[in-house]
């Protein structure tokens, strides 16, 4: 039976932050909600058995709900591999090819689920090689456990094989980083771990010498309620309601910008937009959170975003940003009214300053605002910024339509999405790709999207891809990469076949770091070092076991993915690679769009249109001028 406890935190130094923390507690056998975060609990009495601490260690897993891990044996981690395997039944190893791919699905486990991700590695090298997905689950705030062999206590300290001093190596990345001191005390430091994970939203390292996790301990399932899922409801203060109600009234052309802090809110998102009249623009990873195609939405402001975004933003004069840090804010225009909504007090004002701020859930301040009198004198803007939208919608379209030059990117993304069901998850790589796919992908029903957007690191796509298949095997899985990130873990297409993951692994090839190169061209630098070996990646994968396509022209495209649905209505288990070959050609940069010749001037604006080809289209300030 699940009980409630309720605690209630005070802060002296503020007398409006007094949240109220409701803990669903629950003991022993765990299952995992999908997408919820939430776990759920059935009480067992458990008895005192004599077991390996490597065994206890993966009992404690399952406890927490763990039911796959990820990693590659290894003479140092040995007994943890034989506690998983003696409880095989309960929880699943999955045997990845490189220990950094292991840790990014971790990581994407915990971005797609809600629950901690946990993978394991080797002592020196092994350990070493986790670091780059553990920095991502650091940036991204999500918990992860990372389980370090280390060599065996009468070796350490005697320059032996492959020993390193690892609680240093970690001491950056982990919210929690221990090296156990004795056999008995592992199960209760994995619990510790994992709380730490959960509580503080990050890495937790547990460092285990190979003979204590060897050695014959007594094992009992802890009785203590598992505490890691907490709901926080805040005082709202009036005053601070009635100013921001009162500068959301008086605005002309006001915007809210939200960002993953409003996950699973929009209901309220929309009731609010639509009560104000003002139009929606969202982060990168707050892509997906509201309808792509719902009116009001602009997409995203920045290198990877849209141009209504950046042009609502540039021309707003109030914006309202919930449930975001957002850290290219410091680069936009200082003459606006700035409200700022976050549950992180360190987060209020440090990329801009804020006029306005409430420490507080996004969704509760929207529905207490969405209760006061709207804005009628946002209408118009409203009307110019959504059709706005829709033309530069239907001018992607015309991109993906045209392959006179070749395949456009635009065209692939167009077939992925139209192909996609609508309980696909999607795992975008970085780099060009991003762009492309946030600008077009629908994100709709209950599609789902991970990436890595604070740590940005490439090769996220496809362990991510195959985490996503192992937790959510009754889902489609589509992966979306450059030729760049691809070639970084084009290896985890065999940990796909093995497991029989079919998922659909997209990689836009343009024989270069397109990303890159842009930067180059734009700062007028020499084009060097970006510039790519092509594969026959389609070749590859038919090597590795799995199914291999190519696309060169609209009618190729068109062809790959017939197959790709043969083969899916076929059963087949399988993983696809679609190579899609394109020429090199720049996305539009939309961190900075100078087209509004009244700003900007006739020359930068017309340079600007030749370079992306965008032809006549209107400025929101020339549609703007049409509703005046």
């Amino acid at each position: 039976m699940k009980q409630t406890r309720e605690v209630n935190l005070t802060l002296a130094s503020s007398s409006t932050f007094s949240p109220r923390i409701d803990v669903a507690d629950a003991t022993a056998t765990c299952n995992r909600d999908m997408f919820s975060g939430r776990i759920t609990v059935a009480g067992k009495e458990k008895t005192m058995s004599t077991v390996t601490a490597g065994q206890a260690l993966a009992k404690v897993l399952e406890r927490w709900g763990v039911d796959h891990v990820y990693g590659i044996p290894a003479d140092s981690i040995n007994n943890v591999v034989e506690g998983l395997w003696k409880e095989r039944d309960g929880i699943r190893f999955i045997q990845v090819r490189h220990e950094e791919a292991g840790a990014l699905a971790a990581a994407a486990d915990a971005k797609l689920n809600g629950t901690i991700g946990v993978a394991f590695a080797s002592a020196g090298p092994g350990s070493v090689h986790m670091l780059n997905g553990l920095y991502d689950a650091k940036m991204d705030n999500v918990p992860v456990l990372a389980l370090v062999g280390q060599v065996t206590t009468r070796f350490q300290n005697t320059h032996f094989f492959q020993e390193l001093s690892e609680v240093p190596i970690f001491s950056d990345v982990a919210v929690y980083n221990r090296q156990v001191a004795n056999a008995e005390q592992i199960p209760s430091v994995i619990e510790d771990a994992i709380k730490a994970a959960y509580t503080k939203r990050g890495v937790a390292v547990v460092i285990l010498p190979e003979d204590l996790t060897g050695t014959q301990i007594e094992y009992a399932e802890s009785k203590t309620p598992l505490t890691s899922r907490a709901q926080v409801s805040y005082a709202l203060d009036q005053h601070e309601l009635d100013m921001a109600s009162e500068a959301i009234a008086k605005a002309e052309r006001p915007v809210l910008w939200i960002g993953q802090g409003m996950s699973g809110k929009s209901d309220s998102v929309m009731k609010f937009a639509e009560h104000f009249h003002m139009p929606v623009i969202s982060t990168a990873p707050g892509t997906g959170i509201v309808p792509q195609l719902w009116p009001n939405y602009m997409g995203t402001r920045g290198r990877l975003g849209d141009k209504p975004a950046f042009e609502a933003s540039q021309l707003a004069d109030l914006i309202l940003f919930a449930g975001t840090n957002y850290p290219f804010g410091r680069f936009m225009p200082h003459d606006k009214t700035i409200i700022q909504v976050n549950t992180n007090p360190s987060d209020i004002g440090n990329q801009l300053e804020a006029s306005i701020a409430f420490v507080a859930d996004g969704a509760q301040v929207l529905d207490e605002l969405a209760k006061r009198s709207g804005n009628d004198k946002a209408r118009a803007f409203e009307k110019a910024a959504r059709l706005n939208r829709h033309n530069w919608l239907m001018w992607l379209d015309k991109l993906a339509d045209d392959d006179s030059h070749g395949l456009a990117a635009e065209s692939v993304i167009r077939e992925i999405a139209r192909n996609a069901s609508d309980r696909a998850i999607f795992s975008l790589d970085v780099g060009n790709n991003t762009a492309w796919s946030l600008r077009q992908l629908p994100f709709e029903g209950d599609q789902h999207f991970t990436m890595s957007p604070w740590y940005g690191t490439m090769g996220y796509a496809v362990p991510a891809g195959l985490s996503a298949a192992v937790s959510h095997p009754d889902r489609d899985v589509w992966t979306i990469s450059g030729d760049g990130g691809f070639a970084m873990v084009n290896q985890e297409i065999l940990t796909e076949v093995r497991y029989k993951l079919p998922v659909v692994n997209v990689v836009l090839e343009n024989k270069a770091f397109g990303f890159i190169r842009h930067e180059q061209i734009k700062g007028k630098l020499g084009l060097y070092g970006t510039d790519l070996e092509g594969a026959d990646w389609a070749g590859m994968a038919r090597s590795f076991g799995a199914i291999g396509l190519t696309a060169t022209d609209n009618a190729s495209l068109k062809s790959a993915f017939a197959k790709i649905r043969e083969y899916r209505d076929a059963g087949d288990m399988r993983p696809i690679v679609l190579d899609a070959k394109l020429p090199y050609i720049d996305p539009i940069d939309t961190s900075f769009i100078p087209l509004d010749e009244k700003k900007f001037g006739a020359g930068a604006a017309d340079g600007f249109r030749k370079l992306y080809n965008l032809d006549d289209e209107p400025t929101l300030a020339d549609l703007m001028d049409d509703e005046a």
